[in-house]
């Protein structure tokens, strides 16, 4: 970290690799097929049918635990869940729930640090995935209800290993002082950022309730169905 500071780190278990995994494995033929005659990807065309949808309307909540739970409950255990799957859903739905369970598990995330005392007030989204899909970035910030601004770098830890390799290489060798100037002159902010729609985000505290309600009760013992059908398929592998 920066000498002098402090720094909390957190995270999920996937965000990107969740919706890639419904790209490669959920999604039917027909949907690939729509996409590459409108000459775009797989991701870009359900993200533009995604946006036409409203906050509630896909009548979907998903737990977004496909690789476990990293943060705030700390369990590889734990596996994914859709709830109001009906015969009408939709790949766009889905995939919007999926956007939309990242989401809720980051809130939960800043919820934990400012219970903690953390005050949490700037979001600053980086890598390449922020500048992809505008949808996503609008969920979250309709969810966290927070601002939410994006990195200029769609290679955020390749420009944090330059910045610190520009700091050992020292002035007399054309870098920098400290990380802190280093940073200042190499990382920017782009101009554009999103900022919560008041009447989803009111839709998603409605969601985030039941969210809520699904973390506490798969996520600390109420039910032990993901961890039993993982113990049964483990003896199936035998």
């Amino acid at each position: 970290m920066i000498p002098g500071l402090y720094g909390y780190e957190a995270g999920q278990s996937a965000v990107g690799d969740l919706f890639g995994w419904f790209v490669e494995q959920g999604v039917p033929g027909y949907v690939k097929d729509e996409a590459a005659n409108e000459g775009t990807s797989v991701h870009a065309y359900l993200e533009k049918l995604a946006r036409e949808l409203k906050p509630g309307q896909t009548g979907l909540l998903a737990l977004d635990w496909w690789n476990g739970n990293r943060t705030v409950l700390v369990d590889a255990d734990l596996s994914g869940l859709v709830v109001g799957m009906t015969l009408q859903t939709k790949p766009e739905d889905i995939y919007r729930c999926l956007l939309e369970a990242t989401a809720f598990g980051t809130r939960k995330i800043i919820e934990t640090f400012e219970q903690a005392g953390v005050k949490v007030s700037e979001l600053i989204a980086c890598g390449g995935l922020p500048q992809r899909n505008r949808l996503l970035v609008q969920i979250f910030a309709d969810v966290t209800r927070r601002e939410i601004k994006i990195a200029d770098s769609t290679q955020t830890s390749a420009l944090g290993a330059a910045i610190f390799g520009a700091v050992a290489a020292g002035i007399e060798r054309g870098g920098y002082a400290s990380i802190v100037e280093a940073a200042s002159r190499m990382s920017r902010v782009r101009q554009e950022s999103y900022r919560p729609i008041n009447e989803h985000s009111q839709v998603y505290d409605e969601l985030y309730l039941e969210y809520n309600r699904l973390h506490e009760l798969f996520g600390r013992g109420g039910s032990d169905v993901m961890k039993a059908l993982k113990r049964i398929q483990l003896r199936q592998d035998v």
